[in-house]
């Protein structure tokens, strides 16, 4: 597979994750979907094949491109230790912005959690990368919180932060300045204690190791090479997904149902975002590529058009806005999703003919350098 190929590959993967995401946006109306939560056959499935796996697999294709990122930067004899801090401190400002408009954002997250990363990096054993993460994984503290929930204890068995921080009435029918404030205060407060207290914090942590050991592997670079290696991780994670689907929605007592809830949440999504991948890369070496082609220049600008979602969707939906949150089915919805992400696919191709960078990808690599000497137009041929 050559280079421009890999590339190729890993932006229409991106791009897949992008999608799936926001179809999720989509149906839960960028969070207000659960003031009034009504499912039904379209939002379970959009759920059952997005719902936490999209957003993995960003976290696996991030620590994939933090080592591509520090792999170049040392064979060019630099130590991007600290610029790529740096980067993360940016990618955070970006998500703070965001989250005036979309308190779920998960820029902050990725940022914070992403600064893991710089020590693990000097982790030369792939074994050891591997060995942490399925300890992060397994999550342990998870099962420490269900264990002690079993002993009654107050603090495994208090309902969650993220279920009564943040007022998604102000979504409904507050103003554009209410909803900023109430994203920024309590809505972020209620976000951070949905991915700690779920687990998904440690299983961000793991993914980006993983992401890391793909790198070095070049089971990307290389996929055709590594076929075998992809279709036992298809096959494998196939048989997890279904046994995990089949398992019951808890176990233990009643005290310990929320704690069971998220592990075995946790143990259908991992499997399923892995299959997802694999299959993918499995797709991509075949005749269906031309298919999976154009997600490519959506895959190279996901930072703008993650954040540009929010941005047109949301006054849409929230009450400031169209409020149109209650008056679209769930299938109008990922009706309206796939229209307005076919759109942003065609609007990337476009931008690409003209651009060597998405335009917040441009100020992101701008930032990170300290200077504006980054060209941004593609030169003429």
């Amino acid at each position: 597979m050559t280079a421009n190929n890999r590339v190729d590959m890993v932006d229409a993967l991106r791009g897949y994750a992008l999608l799936g995401l926001f179809l999720v946006h989509c149906v839960e109306r960028f969070e207000i979907y659960w003031l009034d939560p009504q499912p039904d056959a379209w939002f379970d499935a959009i759920f059952a094949l997005f719902s936490g796996k999209a957003f993995a697999i960003f976290a696996l294709l991030f620590g994939f491109s933090f080592a591509t990122i520090m792999a170049n930067e040392r064979a060019r004899g630099t130590d991007f230790t600290g610029r790529f801090a740096w980067r993360l401190l940016l990618l955070l400002g970006f998500g703070t912005l965001h989250v005036l408009f979309y308190r779920g954002d998960i820029l902050q997250v990725l940022a914070v959690v992403g600064l893991l990363l710089i020590p693990f990096d000097r982790v030369r054993s792939d074994r050891v990368l591997l060995l942490l993460a399925a300890l992060s994984f397994v999550q342990l503290p998870l099962w420490l919180r269900w264990w002690a929930a079993g002993q009654g204890a107050a603090w495994a068995t208090a309902t969650p932060l993220y279920f009564t921080w943040g007022d998604l009435q102000t979504l409904a029918d507050g103003s554009m300045l209410a909803v900023a404030r109430d994203n920024l205060g309590p809505g972020t407060v209620g976000k951070w204690s949905f991915y700690l207290e779920t687990g998904r914090v440690v299983e961000i942590a793991g993914l980006f190791l993983v992401g890391i050991v793909i790198h070095r592997r070049r089971l990307f670079a290389e996929a055709e090479r590594h076929r075998g290696t992809w279709l036992a991780v298809a096959l494998i994670s196939a048989l997890l997904w279904g046994l995990a689907t089949v398992t019951p929605a808890s176990f233990g007592n009643e005290a310990q149902r929320q704690s069971a809830e998220w592990l075995l949440g946790q143990a259908r999504s991992l499997p399923a975002m892995a299959f997802q991948v694999a299959a993918f890369v499995l797709l991509w070496q075949l005749p269906i590529r031309r298919l999976l082609a154009p997600l490519v220049p959506a895959g190279r600008m996901t930072l703008t058009l993650y954040i540009g979602q929010s941005v047109v969707f949301v006054p849409i939906l929230y009450g400031y806005g169209l409020g149109l949150w209650d008056e679209l089915s769930n299938a109008e919805t990922i009706l309206w999703g796939l229209l307005a992400f076919a759109l942003q696919i065609a609007g990337a191709a476009l931008w690409f003919r003209y651009f060597r960078y998405g335009p917040l990808e441009w100020l992101w690599r701008v930032g990170t350098r300290t200077t504006l000497a980054v060209p941004f137009r593609v030169r003429p041929a």
